[in-house]
């Protein structure tokens, strides 16, 4: 995901592709709409009425309209407030995020906002702010679960609506290193088993069976027991290392972290997860789901896999 600002010219004007676009996103959310006000239909949101309403954002002083794309696909809109009108308020402002409501539950309200954190954070800033409107009962619980708490409630400034103000400490963008391990279950005709994830920072994603490692464990014991953990398999072992690899993600007990990951390959039955305490292991880790997956099937993921060049190494695994 990219976010670019919006620029408009000396009259404010939006080119007009781009204007379709932002209103098919902001008409994608009728039932936000209908409980902010914000535009006098929420059934026919229509271009002049955003490109007016964008306009008036971007004459405030600090704010920008951020542009979030995905694979040249508008996917969500961020509006930012480099310093709130109130003169004690020392934090900037998430005024607005939304995600295009057809790619729901992918994960890019989340990414987005991490992305919007992390501009803040480069520019020094220590916390944000936002308000959520009374009666947003999904927007709350989505701030609440990226680390965003409450200060009080009160009516904003604009339209006098009342909200809950919320706060999230950015801290210094430090990432903890951490070690892990996974292994790829692949079955007699190639297939592999991926477990679907749903992390508070990159959203949902598909990963084999694995986790971090403990204090003196090595990569090769750590995976066999992440495997058993997840799958209730006991009679597989790693076999040849596929890969390592790094990449960033936020742990829900250890914070933000940069993860190195050996990856194994094992081969075994086609078959389902199973044990008693697999419900359990698999809610801590936020799992939502399994599957296998042909080579086919990986080459034409619409989610996000974990290395993402997943097919590739296989493909050159079994070459």
């Amino acid at each position: 995901m990219i976010l670019t600002p919006l620029t408009a010219s000396p009259d404010h004007d939006i080119p007009g592709p781009l204007l379709t676009e932002l209103t098919s996103l902001y008409a994608s959310h009728r039932a936000f709409h209908a409980l902010s006000g914000d535009f006098p239909d929420p059934d026919d949101i229509r271009p002049e009425q955003v490109a007016a309403a964008l306009a008036e954002e971007l004459t405030r002083p600090g704010a920008e309209v951020l542009l979030a794309r995905d694979a040249g696909r508008l996917v969500g809109v961020a509006i930012t407030l480099a310093r709130h009108p109130d003169p004690a308020d020392p934090d900037p402002w998430i005024g607005l995020l939304m995600v295009d409501a057809a790619l729901g539950r992918r994960g890019y309200g989340r990414r987005l906002a991490s992305l919007v954190e992390d501009r803040f954070r480069a520019a020094g800033r220590t916390a944000v702010r936002l308000a959520v409107l009374d009666g947003n009962t999904d927007g709350l619980a989505f701030w609440t679960a990226l680390g965003y708490t409450a200060l009080g409630h009160r009516r904003d400034l604009g339209a006098g609506r009342p909200c809950t103000v919320l706060r999230k400490s950015l801290g210094d963008g430090s990432r903890i290193p951490r070690r892990a391990a996974r292994v790829a279950v692949l079955d007699p005709e190639g297939a592999v088993f991926l477990l679907r994830y749903d992390n508070v920072e990159v959203g949902v994603h598909w990963a084999m069976p694995g986790g971090g490692l403990e204090a003196d464990e090595s990569p090769r014991a750590g995976a066999l027991r992440e495997l058993r953990e997840e799958t209730g398999w006991t009679d597989l072992e790693p076999g040849p290392l596929l890969c390592t690899w790094e990449h960033d993600f936020t742990h829900l007990s250890v914070g933000r972290v940069r993860q190195h990951e050996h990856i194994y390959v094992a081969h075994g039955p086609r078959r389902e997860p199973t044990g008693p305490h697999l419900a359990a292991a698999h809610a801590a880790d936020g799992i939502l789901t399994w599957r296998w997956w042909t080579r086919a099937e990986l080459a034409g993921a619409s989610e996000a896999l974990w290395p993402p060049d997943l097919p590739q190494l296989l493909d050159a695994f079994e070459g």
